[in-house]
This record gives C-alpha cells, structure tokens and sequence, in this order.
C-alpha cells in the first residue's frame, strides 16, 4: 500500500514535469515532436536579440534562436545557434539580419542568397539590418542637426502667421475668389442662355448670307454690264446733244447764251434797275403819296 502511493506520487511528478516541460517549451514556439536542423550565425552584435526569438527566411517562419554564445577567444564574435525546418536550405551567400519591430520584439530574419547550399551545422555571417528601421537609424544624426533649423523656421511661420499683412492677404484672396465665382456663374449663364441665341442669329445671317450668294451667282453680269454700258452711252449721247443745242445759234437757248447784243441790253437794264431802286431809297415822295387824314400833297 505505502509503495504503490509512492509510485503515483513519482507519476505525478514526472507528468507535472513533462507537462512543465511541453508548456515552457510550446510557449518558446518549439515543437519536440517535429525535426529540426542545426545552423549557426556569426555576429559582431546582436543587441536586442533573445533565445526563443522567431527566425524569418525571406519573410516566412522556419524557426527559433536556440542559443546566444560569445566566442570568447574570437573578441567580437558572438555564435548564435538557430533551430529551422529540417526541410529549410541556407547558402554560402546567406544573410541574417536583426530586425527590431516599431511595437516591440525582435526577429531574425535570413535573407538567402544564390551559392552554395550549406549543410546543416555550418555557418553563415550575420550584421546590422539594412532595412527601413537601421536607415532610418542612421538618419538620425542628420534630423539633429535638422531639428534647430526646424526650430527656426516654425518660430518664422508663426511670425508669419501671426502677421497682419497675411490675413489682408488672406482676405483679398478670399474677395477675389468670390468675385471669380461671380464671374464664373455669369459666364456659365451666358454660355447657356446668350450664346445658343447668339449663334442661332449667326447662323441665321450664315444662311441668309448662302442665299444672296446663290442669287449673286444666278445674275448673269455680262449682260448687265452691258447694258450699264449702252445707258451711260445714252446719258453720253444725251448730254452731247444738250450741249450741241446750247452751243448752236438756232435755238432759244442758244441765241440766250451766245447773243451778245442781248446779253448787253439785259445789263443794262439791270444798271438802270439799280439806279430806279437807289432814286427810290433817296426820294421816296415822288414815287408814293400817303396822308394819314387821306389828304393829297399840293
């Protein structure tokens, strides 16, 4: 009876520690069941880095950090042991990187390259990661000497917000905007009402236009023209005859303008008119007798 309470209390405990021992090690991300090669990475560094940590090949999970060692009769070289896929193939041109996540946690990832296949047990080299994060690192002393001037020159927005001139400006801008989207909507009005009647009369004229054309090209100009030719030869002939009449003796008109004699006695009647009319002015009484009280001069 007292051997067999010892016997399950040894079962208890072995089962307690194998269950300890399955936990810790599932809680690692290890699977004892599953096979796994054996490689190892040299660094200089491995600042960040932790056993247990999940390893990346080309951005896939193949395995975990077995252990982190430091060579101490190779200064500086710190042998890094990673646990992968038995399955998983690394070369000569491998590379491991520690990459730190923006939240938190580390991660080696193995970034292989064209070469010759390694076995597992062999080594590769490792370093610094070149990623977004370690640029991102090594701009920092340049963002340093950047944050002064950023300094200076958010001091000289605020003074310059803080400007009067800018909110004149601000409310010019404005004012003009407004008086642009007043244009604007005029100029759409008159592209929707003015020019459609616009161009609705243009074609009208245009059509208008068509038609005197095409009665101008029905006119038959030659025997127009000729027959302007044949009046103005009549207006000519006309006129000539008119001339030849006034020019010859014989007629009324002629003997008006060409007898001199007539043209004498026509002067001198007028002569003796203007010396009637001058009398007239000077002695008005021998020419008219007037009396208020109807009485005539003696």
């Amino acid at each position: 009876m007292k051997n067999s309470k010892e016997i399950k209390l040894a079962l208890t405990v072995i089962c307690a520690v194998v269950v300890i021992y399955f936990g810790i090690n599932f809680l690692k991300g290890i699977n004892i069941f599953k096979s796994y090669s054996t490689y190892y990475i040299n660094f200089n560094d491995v600042s960040g880095l932790e056993e247990s940590n999940p390893v990346y090949a080309n951005g896939y999970p193949v395995g975990i950090v077995r252990s982190i060692n430091y060579d101490y009769e190779h200064p500086q070289n710190i042998r890094v042991k990673i646990e992968v896929d038995r399955k998983m193939r690394f070369t000569d041109n491998s590379r491991a990187e520690i990459k730190q996540g923006l939240i938190g946690g580390t991660t080696l990832s193995v970034i292989i390259g064209d070469g010759i296949t390694l076995k597992p047990g062999d080594s590769f080299s490792g370093g610094p990661e070149n990623g977004i994060m370690a640029k991102a690192g090594n701009m920092m002393p340049s963002i340093e000497k950047m944050v002064p001037k950023v300094d200076s020159i958010l001091a000289s927005l605020n003074t310059l917000l803080g400007d009067t001139a800018l909110s004149n400006i601000i409310a010019n801008t404005e004012y003009v905007t407004h008086n642009l989207c007043i244009t604007t909507d005029q100029l759409n009005r008159l592209m929707k009402n003015e020019i459609p009647t616009l161009m609705a009369q243009l074609n009208a004229i245009g059509h208008n236009t068509g038609d005197i054309t095409s009665k101008l090209n029905t006119i038959d100009y030659a025997a127009t023209i000729k027959n302007v030719n044949d009046a103005l030869l009549n207006v000519r002939q006309l006129t000539e005859s008119i001339s030849e009449k006034i020019n010859s003796k014989s007629g009324s008109l002629g003997l008006l303008l060409n007898d001199t004699q007539l043209y004498d006695n026509l002067n001198q009647t007028l002569v003796s008119s203007d010396k009637l009319l001058q009398d007239l002015k000077e002695h008005p009484k021998r020419y008219v007798h007037f009396s208020v009280f109807g009485k005539k001069d003696k």
